[in-house]
């Protein structure tokens, strides 16, 4: 049995949770969120507690278990406390903003780069230089951040581009000068 998946998730107060089968969701102060989980789980609800268990003993029931729970448990804190993911602008002249929901990033390019938030997801700009990501769904604002750092991925010689908080740069040395 899987050492994550044996363990029960608490629910909280504000959090109402209804289980249909494998469909789970997960309303709260933050939002809702709703998933259908893979076949080889079961799902029940014993007051403020979501136990998730394998149906079967075959390898594929066994592997999705610990999943699930991590899943269901993602919700639940998601939608009561919410997920952040901050990132860095290194560079001169780089900076973003916020146009409305839409993030305007300047990384050097000819022209600035508008990302379209979706549904759930919001974006905040301290200094013009750190960005942050928040949302209720934590797969979600993981995939926006990274988008968010696709655009000028940090280069290894002067650390400069877009990097999460406290990512660390493997730095290279430059060219040698002639002796």
């Amino acid at each position: 049995m899987s050492r994550i998946g044996k363990n029960p998730i608490s629910v909280p107060e504000k959090v109402a949770v209804t289980v249909d089968g494998l469909s789970v969701t997960v309303k709260g102060p933050k939002g809702e969120l709703s998933r259908v989980l893979p076949e080889g789980v079961s799902v029940s609800q014993v007051e403020n507690t979501i136990v998730i268990s394998p149906t079967t003993d075959k390898r594929k029931s066994k592997e999705r278990h610990g999943l699930c729970r991590s899943l269901v448990a993602n919700m639940v804190e998601g939608v009561s406390k919410g997920y952040t993911r901050r990132l860095e602008i290194v560079g001169v002249g780089s900076r973003a903003q916020v146009k409305g929901r839409n993030l305007v990033v300047s990384a050097g390019y000819s022209h600035p780069v508008e990302v379209i938030p979706p549904s759930g997801i919001t974006f905040a700009v301290e200094n013009n230089t750190n960005v942050i990501v928040s949302g209720p769904d934590k797969e979600l604002v993981g995939n926006e951040a990274a988008k968010i750092r696709s655009i000028r991925p940090p280069e290894p010689y002067k650390g400069k581009g877009i990097k999460y908080e406290g990512e660390r740069i493997l730095r290279k040395a430059g060219k040698s000068g002639k002796k």
